[in-house]
This record gives structure tokens, sequence and C-alpha cells, in this order.
């Protein structure tokens, strides 16, 4: 049985805020909510009081989520850190699990997603709330992945989303002689022979 929590949710805008609050007020594993609107009111939150959870959202004014995140799992390695954005991205997810984050959500997750999420970063699990209906969860790495450029990086995010070479290459102004080129590294750098094993390794290690 899941301990009773305290979790601090980081938003800079209220209505935001506030839905989130309540949304956490409906979990009886809840026992108390703190609320911040920046990274540096976050981090003197997570000083002051003995949290468990953060929430919080990647697109933060001044110092960014996915900072903020490092900036925690650097000084309290044992708070779970779980991001937030108005969609999914893969390389937000990528950056933050790589920055010490353990989960992501989408602010339109239903109640039982956030809930799975929570549940499952306190399990160490990295839970990424999209794949919840499909139960696709991953352990946290213990090792990061293969070291692949930024470009990379771009084609491997948009590979996971489904994306053809042909649409890589078009959202990337790129040739498709280009995208057919990345893809061939990346299935030699994470020793894989087709896309589905690329995605899960890159999942697996924490690159994606």
């Amino acid at each position: 049985m899941l301990r009773k929590l305290n979790i601090l949710v980081v938003d800079d805008h209220p209505v935001v805020l506030e839905g989130m609050l309540n949304i956490l007020k409906q979990l009886d594993f809840i026992a108390e909510i703190h609320k911040a609107g920046e990274a540096i009111s976050a981090m003197s939150i997570v000083r002051k009081f003995a949290i468990d959870v953060v929430i919080t959202d990647i697109n933060l004014p001044e110092i960014n989520g996915i900072e903020l995140g490092r900036k925690i799992h650097a000084e309290f390695p044992n708070i779970n850190i779980i991001g937030m954005s108005t969609f999914h991205d893969p390389l937000y997810v990528g950056e933050l699990i790589q920055a010490g984050g353990k989960g992501f959500i989408t602010k339109n997750s239903t109640v039982s997603e956030i809930e799975s999420t929570i549940r499952g970063v306190m399990e160490g699990q990295v839970i990424i709330s999209h794949l919840l209906n499909n139960q696709k969860q991953v352990s946290f790495p213990d090792s990061q992945g293969p070291i692949i450029t930024r470009r990379e990086k771009e084609v491997l995010a948009l590979i996971a989303e489904g994306c053809t070479n042909k649409e890589i290459a078009e959202k990337l102004f790129v040739s498709l002689s280009t995208v057919d080129s990345h893809r061939k590294n990346l299935l030699a750098k994470f020793e894989v022979m087709n896309t589905a094993s690329l995605i899960s390794k890159a999942m697996k290690s924490g690159v994606l």
C-alpha cells in the first residue's frame, strides 16, 4: 500500500496549477500539496519540506522544468520528478529523463493516468502517461544509452511518433537520403535491426 505523499506542483499558469491541485485532492494517498509558480520558489519549498514527488511544467519562465528537475535531482535524488506539458513531446521526455525525471504527463491527462504515473514512479519505474493505455511501462534506466547527435535525436523522436522517412524529411527540411542515413546510424548505435527494437531500446536507456 502506498504511503501518504507530499507533492509539489510547479506551473506559472494559475488556472492549470489550480486544476492540477483539484485533481490531486481526489487521490487518497496524498498528505500535503504545495504549489509554486516558478523554479526559485520551487527550490525553496523542496529545501523546507519533505517532498516526495514534484510535478513540474516543462515551460517555466527563466529556469525551465527540465533544468529545475536537474537541480532537484542533484540536491535531492530521492525526490521523484514528473514533467508536465501541453503536448507529449518525445524530445522533452528524453531530456527530462536524462535530467533525473521519472515520469511525464500532459496537462489533459486523466485522474487515473496521473494517479498511475505517481504510483509508478514511487515504485521506481519511468512512466509516460500517453503509454498507459497500452500498458507500456519501462524500468528506470541504470545507464545512459549511446551518444547521439542532436539531429539524430530529432529523427529518433519523429520515428517514435510513427513518421515515415518522407514525413521526417519534410519536418526537418532535409533530404530523404539524409534521413535514411540518420536512421541507419541510429540502428547501428543502438545495435538493433528494426524500428520497433530501436524505439524500445531508446526508451529503456533513457534516450527517448
